[in-house]
């Protein structure tokens, strides 16, 4: 049945290969219904679509807000304090980016949920289609967020997977995205283009062009943070660790070289 690979299971990247995750990729409920409906999107835009130069037009402007797009939500919203602050929004705030830092190689918080996702996805290409090309353009525009996702999905993937990619480009937006994860996560808050890091001022290149962060796997909610906010840390059901669980300290150790 649909999803059944992942029926009470849990994935550790740091324990797979490329073909362990490709299958635990495709078979991921979330990342088969962006698939879906991205097929069923980019059938209605073939449908409706009279005018091929717009139609190319969305493509490349959806393409190009995209990333600026989750480089504001990373930094601003994934990467704020003011999540955990409010006891609504604690759960979310948990699920969607503090138990990824927390244990960057369990591949089932790397997901987004589609409550998440599916929302944002819309928001940020609908309009920017419809502007262009209405109806057309928005399907368009929606077909090329949800391709995306997917690839920027893989792209994460692999960036926390055992595994040393042999393409130049691969392997560079894996040692940026680890060096955000275990260096100092002020930066590098792109996942295949850290053009608008380097707009914004955040982008560095390596680990010697900053500190090491001491919240680089709690984001800043540290045990004293907890005391005062404590909807998170009762969620998880212990206080915040400053470094992923001790069965993950050699991959740690690993990740860290990999950066220095």
């Amino acid at each position: 049945m649909w999803g059944d690979a992942w029926r009470g299971r849990s994935y550790d990247l740091g324990k797979m290969n490329l073909r362990d995750l490709t299958v635990a990729y495709w078979t991921y409920p979330a990342i088969q219904a962006y698939a879906a409906l991205a097929l069923v999107a980019a059938v209605l835009s073939l449908s409706l679509t009279t005018d091929w130069l717009r139609f190319g037009l969305v493509i490349l402007v959806a393409s190009l807000v995209y990333p600026l797009a989750w480089y504001g939500i990373h930094r601003w919203i994934l990467h704020g304090r003011w999540l955990y602050k409010m006891s609504w929004t604690a759960a979310l705030w948990k699920r969607i980016h503090f138990d990824h830092h927390q244990d960057p190689h369990k591949l089932e918080v790397l997901f987004g949920s589609l409550l998440n996702t599916l929302p944002t996805i819309a928001a940020i290409t609908l309009p920017v289609g419809w502007l262009i090309d209405g109806l057309p353009g928005a399907m368009t525009a929606l077909a090329t967020g949800l391709a995306t996702t997917c690839f920027y999905e893989f792209c994460h993937c692999i960036q926390h997977l055992n595994y040393k990619p042999r393409n130049a480009y691969f392997a560079r937006i894996k040692q940026l995205h680890l060096s955000h994860h275990f260096h100092n996560e002020d930066g590098n808050y792109g996942i295949t283009s850290f053009l608008p890091d380097i707009l914004f001022g955040t982008f560095y290149k390596d680990a010697k062009e900053r500190p090491r962060s001491p919240h680089v796997f709690n984001l800043g909610y540290d045990v004293k943070e907890a005391e005062r906010y404590p909807w998170v840390m009762e969620l998880t059901g212990s206080p915040p660790r400053d470094r992923p669980p001790r069965a993950n300290a050699n991959k740690t150790d690993t990740d860290l070289k990999a950066v220095s």
